[in-house]
């Protein structure tokens, strides 16, 4: 594959906080339409990955550049948003006394039309027609009309995703989306990122090892700020230098 076919390519990303370096360098790309795994221990700078690709943390140096070179690097949270990306959160984030399908069509993507007028307004057939296809995708059909508040963690956390999805987006970030999820949960979840991927990009972080061995074809290791190592779920889990980092026997040279 060549540099065309990147969707997200990170060059030498450094964040630094007071002579902290969240990131020192860090190199990360991603293909279209690619399930990628970001595994590492606590610390190695995993979320501010997100946070810099999502325009939330601003580096001190580096490239982000988006879909055929958009560099993402000053630009804010929202205009990224607009550029088709888009980001799932640890915690979901709902609106717990409106039903799924309001959440849903809040978050339709529209350009003329704010939280009140979608309130209040009316939607399309088409935009309905594409409401009622996520629902089936997120498998939430069944509680199209049920109080958002009411589903159980992992259901939340899927319509979170259908509410993101429904922004139409490109490149989809998506972090720890199982913590806290029953086995049945988190295997559905896996299917359903799978499914998402045909669609789009998707980069996950994650901490579940067995949730990491269900989806990932290609898992990317960071340790302080840094890739060391990326590659099939085999080659990652062989590899010495990732052991040692895991079992904090060693240190990441720069």
């Amino acid at each position: 594959m060549t540099d065309d076919d990147l969707i997200l390519n990170c060059e030498n990303v450094v964040v630094d906080y007071d002579g902290f370096k969240a990131l020192n360098n860090c190199n990360f790309s991603v293909h279209y339409n690619e399930l990628r795994v970001v595994i590492g221990p606590n610390g190695a700078g995993k979320t501010t990955l997100l946070d810099v690709i999502c325009g939330k943390t601003r580096p001190a140096s580096g490239k982000v550049l988006f879909d055929k070179g958009i560099n993402l690097v000053g630009k804010n949270a929202e205009d990224i948003t607009k550029l088709g990306i888009g980001r799932k959160f640890q915690a979901p984030s709902v609106y717990g006394n409106l039903s799924v399908w309001q959440n849903l069509d809040l978050s339709v993507k529209r350009s003329s039309r704010g939280v009140f007028s979608n309130l209040v307004g009316k939607s399309s057939s088409a935009e309905r027609e594409r409401i009622s296809e996520v629902l089936k995708t997120i498998g939430l059909t069944d509680h199209a009309h049920d109080r958002a508040g009411s589903l159980s963690h992992g259901q939340k956390q899927w319509l979170e995703i259908g509410m993101v999805i429904l922004q139409e987006p490109s490149l989809l970030l998506v972090d720890e989306p199982v913590a806290g999820m029953s086995d049945k949960e988190t295997e559905q979840t896996g299917q359903l990122l799978t499914r998402l991927s045909e669609q789009q990009a998707i980069v996950v972080i994650e901490h579940d090892m067995d949730f990491v061995r269900q989806i990932a074809r290609i898992v990317t290791v960071l340790a302080e700020g840094t890739v060391i190592c990326e590659g099939t779920v085999e080659k990652v889990q062989a590899d010495d230098h990732v052991r040692e980092i895991y079992l904090g026997r060693a240190k990441v040279t720069h």
